[in-house]
């Protein structure tokens, strides 16, 4: 099984989703078409904003709906968050496929430090997603700081990390990236945001490390689409049977 993935790393415009569908709607006219798999950052279409009246939106509304159009329009998976309103707010991660299907995920672990608690509710179930045979877990920024949410029990065989992470603490997007690909075995992909959104400085760093914890492809801070071809699972699947790590962990029980 392989597995084509494209990540958009670029500047999201504060809280303006007309013009965030526009930029992204002329960049993706370039998307290779050998690519499944579109990711874009967290809260792709506003920013990580916690002003929810104005950016919250039901799962029929205008991000979504052009979630669809571009899954259609290019034939491919689209993957990226969205503040939506469904029995409370949720930052939802949403994989949309060619077909117009919906798959989800809720934030499990809100950034408290910055006030998503009070805004946003918190997810309660781990999900995981299925595109051509492959297992993708979703996870979504703060959740990359907690280990146990994304151990792999063996369901899954390449985890997504989408975020706005600061600058400032870049060094720790970089090595906890590093970490979870290596204790979970498994491919392990960051797709961050650049520019300055609510004055906060980013400088992106999306990123995609194999099995091994070694780093395949480092964006830096450019913007743009970026392809990544070498996701092998045959390849991965193997190296999990010879270096049998993930049959060697502890056994625990996750309490939601």
């Amino acid at each position: 099984m392989q597995l084509n993935i494209a990540l958009l790393q670029y500047n999201i415009i504060w809280e303006n989703v007309k013009d965030n569908l526009k930029y992204l709607s002329d960049l993706l006219q370039s998307l290779p078409h050998e690519v499944d798999l579109v990711v874009l950052p967290e809260m792709f279409a506003t920013g990580f904003s916690m002003n929810v009246d104005e950016v919250a939106e039901p799962m029929d509304g205008e991000v979504c709906a052009w979630m669809k159009k571009i899954a259609k329009l290019h034939d491919v998976a689209l993957m990226g968050t969205q503040a939506i309103r469904d029995k409370g707010i949720y930052n939802r991660a949403l994989l949309v496929h060619s077909n117009g299907d919906i798959d989800h995920y809720d934030k499990r672990h809100l950034f408290s430090p910055g006030g998503e608690d009070n805004k946003y509710s918190k997810g309660r179930e781990r999900r995981i997603f299925m595109l051509n045979g492959v297992r993708i877990l979703p996870q979504i920024c703060y959740d990359l700081r907690f280990p146990v949410w994304s151990r792999n029990i063996g369901d899954y065989d390449v985890a997504i990390y989408m975020a706005n992470w600061p600058a400032a603490r870049q060094s720790v997007w970089d090595a906890l990236l590093i970490a979870r690909a290596i204790e979970n075995q498994s491919y392990t992909i960051g797709v961050n945001r650049v520019g300055v959104g609510n004055q906060i400085v980013y400088s992106g760093g999306s990123r995609c490390i194999d099995f091994k914890g070694q780093i395949i492809k480092d964006v830096s801070n450019l913007e743009g689409i970026v392809e990544i071809q070498e996701f092998d699972i045959k390849k991965q699947n193997v190296f999990r049977s010879k270096f049998s790590a993930l049959q060697d962990g502890d056994d625990f029980e996750l309490l939601l």
